[in-house]
């Protein structure tokens, strides 16, 4: 079932023309997602308090964001955010 969910829209749509703006706006869908990935991984939440911030995933993006600066790639970023939680670990700061 969750396949079907997945291939339909595309094979509905697969003849039909798309209005520009609807392209154009969709095209945002993938950053939303992410950020709001990622800003949910830097917090941390209690049942009645304000959310704190997860400290060893903030100092983990750090490197992870400016790989993402200096080379605009997504496996770079993965890489160095993956290796500096590693390392982190390694010398007992998470």
């Amino acid at each position: 079932m969750t396949w079907l969910s997945r291939v339909v829209p595309f094979a509905v749509i697969k003849n039909m023309a798309i209005p520009h703006w609807l392209i154009s706006f969709l095209s945002f869908v993938p950053v939303a997602i992410m950020t709001a990935i990622f800003v949910e991984s830097l917090l941390t939440y209690h049942a009645g308090h304000w959310p704190g911030f997860n400290l060893p995933n903030i100092y983990a993006s750090i490197p992870a964001i400016l790989a993402g600066v200096l080379t605009k790639s997504l496996l770079a970023v993965v890489i160095t955010g993956v290796v500096a939680m590693a390392l982190m670990r390694l010398i007992g700061w998470a």
